[in-house]
């Protein structure tokens, strides 16, 4: 028997991070918040307020050095830390082209 494609495999079964959303739909609101992750559970309205859809664009691999503590720290919050430096980089970045630029401690 030919072993199924990677590409019908992952439209039947999708991988960590990818919903499965034809079974979301059929899910009502009770079920959702029984199965979410602990972190996501009891989170308030008010959260949503400010919420956008954020339109995932293309990543290009690089090499880049950072300091020994700030790549620490964020290795220390687990999976996709990455994906975690990559959102604060694209928060700094929103800020200074809405002309918001943060306010950086000088070093001494």
């Amino acid at each position: 028997m030919p072993k199924p494609s990677k590409l019908a495999t992952r439209k039947t079964s999708p991988s960590k991070g990818r919903a499965d959303l034809a079974r979301l739909r059929r899910m009502t609101d009770a079920e959702i918040e029984r199965t979410s992750p602990r972190d996501l559970q009891n989170v308030p309205e008010s959260m949503w307020e400010e919420a956008r859809v954020v339109t995932p664009v293309e990543k290009q691999a690089i090499s880049i050095r950072l300091d020994r503590d700030i790549l620490e720290f964020f290795r220390a919050s687990g999976p996709r830390y990455q994906s975690q430096i990559n959102a604060v980089l694209r928060s700094y970045v929103e800020h200074v082209m809405a002309g918001e630029r943060p306010r950086r401690k000088r070093a001494v």
